[in-house]
């Protein structure tokens, strides 16, 4: 199949690109190098060092055999997109180039409305484009299980059956976000849902976890193949900020109580669940959901386990401990937490179940580049706060 991924260059799309290449897949990408831009702003870099996209590319070919089309451009820019996919002649287009971040669209108001208008403006281009030009593309939407927020029933996949009054129906499920970028996120599940309504496309949202992780087995023969490590507050997810503080001895932070609990899944489970939606596409005129996580942990209880496994391998002269801060975040500390995940095994996926093996794993690749995340501690301690105040967390 030829899949364009829009946001080639993050942490999800360089991943994707190289494990469909292997697929046999043919690929082509676009992006505007703002993820790169994104973590600088926050005063932060990537662990892993990020080769020039030139770099990049030519490391591609060299392993896969094939090139990788690239078009350097932003997915607002409603012509430059549509000149890039009339050129490329998508069968699915993969939706990545959204800016990924909830501390970050909190910081400001400015930050605030430029989440919105990035990340709905991108989204509604690539279904006016799939209007015009490829009615029978497959959109794949990056969503998040942060859309569903926590609600006290379990979570289905997208839609569920209601009794209302004597009637019935099947809905939507309520969406609770809980930051700004997961407001973007529920705006964009509603347009694409319409979409696919009025004018008879086909696209997955994929409701993910939080993913963690930092290479795949076609990254290991080139390192200029390797995605990003962010540890940063903004853009470094739990498990990832977790064995970046581990590594350079300083305590591991969950928020508050660190009873929150949520899906998280591997990058090779990601990129697995992608592949089996892209190579599965959902009906003409469907809206499909699908609900991607290996399993749910608590973020306390993670904490423990990347302390454990960092003391056992043994990379920093300082023994791993876990210290609560404040929650940064408006959210509820202990609550219920059910959701599904049907669809995706009845496709073929098979989780990877190998939690403190991936931890492990993690730990000593990064271990080589414990000096970029040393030059950058000050980033691993939380100061945006969703209240807007702007004092640093303190140790609970």
């Amino acid at each position: 199949m030829r899949v364009a991924i829009m946001g080639v260059d993050g942490y999800l799309g360089w991943s994707l690109a190289q494990y469909l290449a292997s697929y046999g897949h043919v690929i082509g990408g676009m992006d505007a190098y703002l993820r790169r831009d994104w973590v600088a702003e926050v005063g932060s870099h990537s662990a892993t060092p990020i080769a020039k996209m030139t770099e990049r590319l030519d490391a591609f070919y060299q392993v896969f055999g094939k090139s990788l089309r690239f078009v350097r451009g932003d997915i607002t820019e409603y012509e430059k997109v549509k000149e890039f996919l009339r050129g490329f002649k998508p069968d699915c287009i993969v939706h990545l180039a959204e800016m990924p971040s909830a501390p970050y669209s909190m910081i400001s108001a400015n930050h605030c409305t430029w989440t919105h208008a990035n990340n709905l403006a991108g989204t509604i281009n690539l279904l006016y484009i799939m209007k015009e030009e490829f009615p029978e593309c497959h959109l794949l939407k990056l969503g998040t299980m942060g859309e569903y927020g926590t609600p006290n029933v379990a979570i289905p996949e997208g839609f569920f059956d209601i009794a209302y009054r004597g009637r019935t129906d099947t809905l939507p499920f309520p969406r609770q976000p809980g930051s700004w970028y997961h407001c973007t996120k529920v705006h964009d599940s509603v347009n694409i849902h319409l979409a696919c309504k009025l004018w008879g496309l086909r696209s997955t949202d994929i409701m993910q976890g939080v993913v963690y992780g930092v290479t795949l087995p076609e990254m290991l023969t080139d390192p200029r193949l390797l995605t990003r490590f962010d540890f940063d507050e903004a853009f470094g997810t739990a498990i990832n900020r977790f064995v970046a503080q581990a590594l350079v001895g300083v305590p591991l932070t969950p928020y508050g109580k660190g009873r929150q609990a949520r899906g998280f899944l591997p990058l090779c489970d990601s990129m697995q669940c992608f592949r089996l939606a892209i190579e599965n596409p959902p009906e003409q005129g469907e809206y499909r959901v699908l609900n991607q996580f290996e399993d749910v942990y608590f973020l306390d209880e993670l904490a423990n386990m990347v302390a454990h496994e960092a003391n056992e391998v043994g990379y920093s002269d300082i023994k791993a401990e876990v210290a609560n801060i404040e929650n940064p975040r408006l959210e509820a500390e202990e609550h219920y937490y059910n959701p599904d995940r049907k669809k995706l095994l009845d496709l073929g996926y098979k989780p990877n179940g190998d939690i403190r093996g991936t931890i492990r794993s993690m730990l000593c690749t990064v271990a080589e580049y414990m000096y970029r995340i040393n030059s950058h501690k000050h980033v691993l301690i939380p100061k945006i706060r969703w209240d807007g105040t702007k004092d640093t967390c303190q140790r609970l």
